[in-house]
This record gives structure tokens, C-alpha cells and sequence, in this order.
């Protein structure tokens, strides 16, 4: 139904660090031989280096595949990543685009394979449910560059842009598959840009809810950085979902908004009196190695001090996750990672943390089909060219740097000597040999010399689960499940309230302070996995962002995790932010309850009572006569709202909900009875409700205003049409796609097939009030539909994509307001 909106995030901020690709810019003159010529156009450059020895000797020697694989594991980290795609589950035409690639896309692509390769052009994931995700045997580069493909790399643009699909690496779409996300839960996805992961939450929990109802769940999707706060609401507006707040937080840090108990609003059933979630996706910042094939710049960058810098952020992130989530519920650890340092040890750490009261889950009988490796029970931590098997190997001046939860058994220092000088003593009795307890004091004395046994982890690590490349020809990743038993233990770590188990708001200031001292620990390491990280912008394949913005692989597995909290800066001549909420920098949100403005919407459209509008529209202007976008939200985004204006706004928010209506600019908009016209996003969820306004064309006329976007009353087919739109009082009226020749417009049965867009009824004309990006894509669909090789086919006449932006009459009105956090 109807077209999607855009967004107006700065484009500038996604054209950056783009060093992660294949293909190498073009060099320096003045860095060439003196002899060579820069206009030579016979001049080559080297593509990136896919060597490494610190990297080869690193993960040979942690056993992370075994030594007879190892040759096929490099080969295929040395390859382009193929490109892999989800289609929306939600979306009206999922079934349309699944028949399309398999009818159509399947047999026209085999061609293209490389000759003596007997692989499949694409071809559906086989552990990704219904056939919805996809995978192909080209490179993005190659889709780029080989014109026989351009049909299919033009279709993946647009229906990514427009939110059919969603082009995102394969093993990233793994971890919310193991959630087992119901659409009553609440969700959380801590690092959430640039947020392929949260679309695809988001798709689960509405799955099964039909288009004209909300699910009872909702998703909160945080990020730290402003800037990828943008990218991720650009990707979720693509979802057009009233089920969504996003935030801005330190996701160590994130609050947990739990009420005072004595607070009479807990007497009310309905109210949160504590915000924690069913499920939790814990995607944390990781040093990316598993992203290599993607980012190949990576080989040149890596290094051990990578992983060993970002251990205690993730291990903090993990810990404040578990302290969120419900007893009962699942939280997914997972990284892009392949180091056992920032994955095995990280989980170690939590599950000694926790005390029993959170187990990992044994997963491996689920997805059957999806080939991974059990998780390592044993591994070492390299730390300035050394390799030490056990904390008490580490030299004294590294021991603040080199943490004993990086090793297999989390024990200190003196726990290891105890231990090492009982299994010295049982192993020489057995012998015959005679010991003291002078054994032990040698070992504390001079450790280096003293010869440890190997550690090796006694807990069930081995039911994580590690994705290697060469299994399946993707990228590398790291999943853990977890479930919460039982209330955390009574002690604060990090986070956790003493007395209730869970989050307080002064446990997030002992978590900021344990989190300033173990990174300080270990600076040196962080401050390089930081420049790595900053520099990488390029492991999610979003060539095709929403806003048109070349977005060829914008990160989402590798964040900013150590920069300070960055503030938005107004920029000359552009409006200036309000700064009268909580948070500087991010529009504050406030209930609309202005009656009057709601009662002439509700009479101007026929809005049928049983759609809810009490408590579920939202704005981000306090001054009610300036109102230009009013937001819809869900019955749980509501109540996490009130219960954050009860706890005094302790999160963020940087955009919520689903744009409903938009205030007319227009001069002749202003005319017009109503104020407000009904925005393209919240059209689907309100369109069941309408009783006026509404029209029902032929799929003639309605191909008509898709190609031609401005059409006078006279020049329509249906001459009935015509003198039925000519009729209405100016102003916003949606145009529905016909189901048969004849249709009466009195009553129209809407239904989750019918086809709709919003138009704008002028003096003369009917104006279409879609982008033309929307136009385009259905015109697509509605040709896949239902062309029938006749001259009446929709393929006639239709515009070239060049021509689409060069049809749009002088009075279009271009539907493409900002995201949420913009309202003035």
C-alpha cells in the first residue's frame, strides 16, 4: 500500500571512510616513481595486500580451525565477499519478489557464471526460513562492473531502497534467529547501527500481525554514535513500523528507567514499572576481523593488541545486557570477530559473573543447515610478541594490561600458584617424588621459568558457535546464546542493582567507574582498536541506502565504542535544534493532545473510532500551532514512553514511531479544510479505518498517475474517475488500485493485497503524492503481476529509470519529510 518515505539524514557522513573496498584509490603522484607518468593510461595499482603473518601465526597457533584446513580457510578470507540479500517478510510483495528470483533471476543469471564453476548464480539460504534470504555468486564489485548482471544489480538497488529487501551479509543475519523473538516481546538491540539487525527484528515481531494492526511487542535499537543514530533510523524507516524508539546511550550504560516501588503509578496493571526486555541482541563492537572479505584494508591493519583492547568493553556491554533482560529471557552474544579473546573469554567471563544464574544454551539442533564450529575450551592471549598460556605467565608491568578474564580459566594471580602447586604436588606423589610447599613459593617467585599447566576452561564453551568462511562461502562470526535463570546475583557488577538484581541508576555510575579502569588498563591496545575501528565504516552491504547516498558497505558489526558522547552541531543555516528537553541536542518528545487539530482529522478522513488514537500520537514541537509531523505509536512504545516521563527522561530518544500526518506547507495546501494530510509511511496502518476521501481507479488510470504524476480530471480513462475527483473538496485523497473492472466507490473492501497511494486533489488536477522512486518500484511490481505479454501490459509506455526523474510535473508534491528528532 502506498510508497515509503525518505529521510534527509546527511548523506556527507556516509560517504566517508569508504578505504574498505577492493579496489584501491587511485595513488599519489607524488608517492610514485620519478620515472612514471600520473596520466599514463596504461598505469596500474596494487590491490590491497591479503597478507598477514602476525595474523597467520595468531590464529594457527589458537587452533581456530584445523592445520589441514588451513589453506582453504586463507584462500577463501583472500576472496570478495558475494553479495547476499533478505527479503521483507512484511513487505506487500514478498511473495511477488520471491517467484521473481525464483522464475526469472535464477535461470537468467546462471549465464554469467564463470565457466567450469558449478555453482548456482543465487540461490536461497538454506537454514534462513521461507526462502527469504539469498545468496549469490558475485562480488558486489562484479555487480558493479559487469553490464550482463545490471538488471539484477538495479533490482537489488531498488527494492533496498525502497525496503522489499535488505542487503546484508549472510552470517549477519544469523544471531536474531537464534532470539526465538514472539511479537508480544520486548526487544533490545544494544549496538544496533547501521541496522540491518533491527529490521530484521522489527520484520519478526510483525510477521505474523496483519497490515491494518500493531503487534503488542516493539524494539528499542541503541547506538553511542550520533552520526550512526542517523544511519540506523535511514534503515528503519524503511520498515514504516509504529513498534520502534531509537536511542542514543553508551550501551554499558544504558538505563535501565526502574520506578521507585512505592510509586501509586505501579497500582495501575497496565504500567512498565521497570523497563527490561524478553530478548536481547548484544552485537558488540569488535576489532572485525571476520569482515575481511569485505574489508580487505583489514589485513594490513590488524594486530593482537585489537582484540585485547576491547575485551573489557564487551565483557561490560554483556553484563549490563544480562542485568536488562527478564528472567526467563534470551540475550544472543555475537560478534564479527574469529579472536577467542573478544568471544570465548568474553562469555567465560560473563557466566563466572553470573554465578549460575545465566546458562548457555546449547543450540547446535537448531538451524540445522547452517554449518558452524563448536566454541574453543582453549586458547592463549599474544601480548607484545609473547604468547602466555596462563595469567601467571604475565610479566609483572603488563598484569594491568592483561586481564585474567582473557584466559581459558578468568583465575588471578594467586588462585593459579595455589592451584598450579596442588596439581605439581598430586603430579610428582605419583611419581615417588618428594615435594614442599616451596614449590608453590618458586612458582610466585620467578614465573617465567616455573613451567604452568596449560588452562583449559571447564565450562560448556563448546556450545557457542563460531562460522567459518570456507564452510559456506561467507564472512566469520561468533554467536552465543545465553538464558537467564535466575535473578543475577546480590552484588553490584556492572550495573546490577544489590538489592533487586537489577539495574540502578547509581550502578550505572560504579560501571562508568569500573569501565574508566579497566580501559585505562589497557589504553595502549584500545586507543589502536579505536583507529582501526574509526577507520572501518564498511562491513554492512547497503550499496543502495535509502536516501540514494552511496552507502557500499556501511559498518555494522564495528562501532566507535571508545569515543565520548558526540553532540549534534547546529549548522549555519539550518534550523537550530531545540535545546529545552532533557538531552542537548535531540528533540524532546511530547504527547498530542490537542483536540481540536485531531477531531478535523478524524472528520475530514471518516476515520473509523475503533482505530486508537488516545495516547498513541506523538510530536517533537512543545508549541502545538507549529506542529509539522505528528507520530504514531504502538500500545508498547506508549507505555515505555510514560514510564520514561515518570523516571524523569532517562533515555534519549532519537526518533520513535511511525510519521502519521504532516502539516500542508503549500500555498494551496493551506487552503484546504483539513491542516494535515496523511503522511506515505502511516498510510498501510490507517488506510482500513478511512471512510472518506478514498477513490477506487482502474489499473489503467492508476498506471497513468504512477508514469505521468500530475493528470488534469478530463484526461483520465474512466471518465467516472475523473468527475468523482473533480467532485472532492481540495485537499489529500488515496487513490486504490482496482481489484476488477468495476468497483463500487461508496464502499471499498481494503484488505493486506490492495494497493494504494496518496494524491493531492488541486484545482484541475490529481496530483500523485509518492516519490518517484516509489512510483517506479510499483510500476515494477504491478508489471510482474500482472503483465501477460499483451499490448495492454504495463511495460507499455512505462518510463526508462533515467526517465523517471524527468517525467515529475511542475506541481508535484514530493512526500519526503525528515526522520523523527527533526520537527520544528
Amino acid at each position: 500500500m502506498g510508497g515509503r518515505g525518505k529521510s534527509r539524514t546527511q548523506r556527507k557522513h556516509f560517504r566517508q571512510s569508504r578505504e574498505n573496498e577492493w579496489k584501491r584509490s587511485k595513488p599519489d603522484p607524488s608517492s610514485q616513481d620519478p620515472d612514471s607518468t600520473t596520466d599514463n593510461p596504461n598505469s596500474t595499482w596494487t590491490p590491497f595486500a591479503t597478507q598477514n603473518s602476525t595474523f597467520d601465526e595468531y590464529y594457527k597457533e589458537q587452533g581456530i580451525v584445523p592445520p589441514e584446513e588451513w589453506d582453504a580457510f586463507v584462500a577463501v578470507l583472500r576472496t570478495p565477499l558475494p553479495a547476499s540479500f533478505r527479503i521483507n517478510a512484511c513487505s506487500q510483495f514478498s511473495a511477488d519478489l520471491r517467484s521473481q528470483l525464483e522464475k526469472d533471476f535464477v535461470q537468467t543469471l546462471q549465464a554469467e557464471v564463470v565457466e567450469g564453476d558449478e555453482a548456482e548464480a543465487i540461490k536461497p539460504l538454506p537454514w534462513y526460513p521461507e526462502n527469504l534470504a539469498w545468496h549469490s555468486n558475485f562480488s558486489r564489485m562484479q555487480l558493479r562492473k559487469n553490464q550482463a548482471l545490471e538488471r539484477f544489480h538495479e533490482f537489488l538497488k531498488l527494492e533496498n531502497e525502497i525496503g522489499n529487501i535488505t542487503r546484508q551479509e549472510a552470517v549477519s543475519m544469523v544471531p536474531p534467529l537464534f532470539l526465538n523473538v514472539q511479537p508480544n516481546h520486548f526487544v533490545l538491540d544494544m549496538c544496533a547501527a547501521p541496522g540491518s539487525k533491527t529490521f530484521q527484528l522489527l520484520e519478526i515481531i510483525h510477521q505474523s500481525t496483519k497490515t491494518s494492526s500493531l503487534p503488542d511487542g516493539m524494539v528499542i535499537a541503541n547506538d553511542l554514535d550520533v552520526q550512526r543514530c542517523n544511519l540506523l533510523i535511514h534503515q528503519t524507516k524503511r520498515m514504516c513500523t509504529a513498534n520502534l524508539i531509537v536511542t542514543n546511550h553508551e550501551a554499558q550504560n544504558f538505563p535501565g528507567c526502574r520506578l521507585v516501588r512505592n510509586h501509586e503509578l505501579l497500582e495501575l496493571e497496565q504500567h512498565i514499572g521497570q523497563l527490561l526486555f524478553d530478548c536481547i541482541l548484544c552485537d558488540v563492537p569488535c576489532s572485525g576481523d571476520g569482515t575481511l572479505r569485505k574489508a580487505p584494508d583489514l589485513w594490513r591493519k590488524w594486530n593482537t593488541g585489537m582484540g585485547n583492547g576491547l575485551h573489557s568493553l564487551q565483557v561490560l556491554i554483556a553484563m549490563r545486557g544480562l542485568s536488562l533482560l527478564k528472567v526467563g529471557g534470551r540475550m544472543v552474544y555475537s560478534t564479527c570477530s574469529m579472536n577467542p579473546i573478544e568471544n570465548e573469554a568474553v562469555v567465560a567471563e560473563v557466566l563466572r559473573r553470573c554465578e549460575g544464574s545465566v546458562e548457555l544454551v546449547d543450540v547446535s539442533n537448531e538451524r540445522p543447515q547452517l554449518l558452524r564450529r563448536p566454541g574453543l575450551k582453549r586458547w592463549k592471549v599474544r601480548d607484545k610478541g609473547l604468547w602466555l598460556a596462563s595469567y601467571k605467565d604475565v610479566p609483572m608491568h603488563r598484569r594491568s594490561a592483561v586481564l585474567p578474564s582473557m584466559f581459558p580459566s578468568g583465575k588471578k594471580y594467586e588462585d593459579l600458584v595455589d592451584s598450579n602447586h596442588k596439581a605439581v604436588m598430586e603430579n610428582d606423589i605419583d611419581k615417588g617424588v618428594c615435594v614442599s610447599s616451596e614449590d608453590g613459593n618458586r612458582a610466585a617467585e620467578n614465573p617465567v621459568t616455573y613451567k604452568f599447566i596449560e588452562e583449559v576452561s571447564d565450562l560448556p564453551l563448546e556450545h557457542c558457535m563460531r562460522i567459518v568462511p570456507h564452510d559456506q562461502n561467507t564472512g566469520a562470526f561468533f554467536i552465543a546464546v545465553l538464558q537467564k535463570v535466575s535473578p543475577l546475583p546480590e552484588k553490584r557488577k556492572n550495573g546490577i542493582d544489590k538489592q533487586h538484581g537489577e539495574p540502578e541508576n547509581q550502578d550505572i555510575e560504579d560501571s562508568k567507574e569500573l569501565q574508566v579502569d579497566s580501559l585505562e588498563n589497557t589504553r595502549e591496545e584500545a586507543l589502536e582498536a579505536v583507529n582501526v575501528i574509526n577507520n572501518r565504516h564498511n562491513t554492512e552491504d547497503l550499496e543502495a541506502s535509502p536516501s540514494g547516498a552511496c552507502l557500499e558497505g556501511d559498518s555494522e558489526e564495528v562501532h566507535k565504542p571508545l569515543e565520548t558522547e558526540s553532540i549534534v552541531k547546529m549548522t549555519p543555516g539550518k534550523r537550530k535544534l531545540q535545546i529545552q528537553g532533557k538531552w542537548r541536542g535531540v528533540d524532546p518528545v511530547f504527547f498530542f493532545r490537542d483536540e481540536v487539530t485531531i477531531n478535523s482529522i478524524k472528520d475530514f478522513y471518516g476515520i473509523d473510532q475503533r482505530f486508537p488514537f488516545n495516547g498513541h500520537l506523538v510530536t517533537r514541537n512543545k508549541d502545538r500551532g507549529h506542529v509539522k509531523r505528528i507520530y504514531y505509536v504502538s500500545k508498547s512504545v506508549k507505555d515505555v514512553l510514560e514510564l520514561n516521563f515518570s523516571v524523569g527522561q532517562q533515555l534519549k530518544i532519537a526518533s520513535l514511531g511511525l510519521k502519521m500526518f504532516e502539516r500542508q506547507t503549500s500555498r494551496e495546501g493551506s487552503s484546504a479544510p483539513c491542516a494535515f494530510r496523511i503522511s506515505s509511511e502511516g498510510l498501510p496502518l490507517i488506510l482500513p479505518y478511512i471512510t472518506k476521501r478514498i477513490l477506487c481507479a482502474s489499473p489503467g488510470d492508476f498506471k497513468h498517475l504512477l508514469q505521468y504524476k500530475t493528470i488534469k480530471f478530463a484526461d483520465f480513462v474512466d471518465a467516472g474517475f475523473g468527475k468523482k475527483a473533480e467532485n472532492l473538496t481540495p485537499g489529500y485523497c488515496v487513490v486504490v488500485l482496482s481489484k476488477g473492472r468495476r468497483e463500487a466507490s461508496e464502499f471499498i473492501q481494503v484488505d493486506e493485497s490492495t494497493i494504494a497511494i496518496g494524491c493531492w486533489k488541486g484545482r484541475a488536477s490529481l496530483t500523485v503524492m509518492v516519490t518517484a522512486m516509489d512510483c517506479r518500484e510499483l510500476l515494477e511490481r504491478l508489471l510482474v503481476r500482472f503483465d501477460t505479454g499483451k499490448g495492454s501490459s504495463v511495460r507499455e509506455n512505462m518510463p526508462s529509470s533515467n526517465a523517471f526523474d524527468e517525467i515529475q510535473g511542475p506541481n508535484v508534491i514530493d512526500d519526503s519529510a525528515a526522520t523523527g528528532g527533526d520537527d520544528s
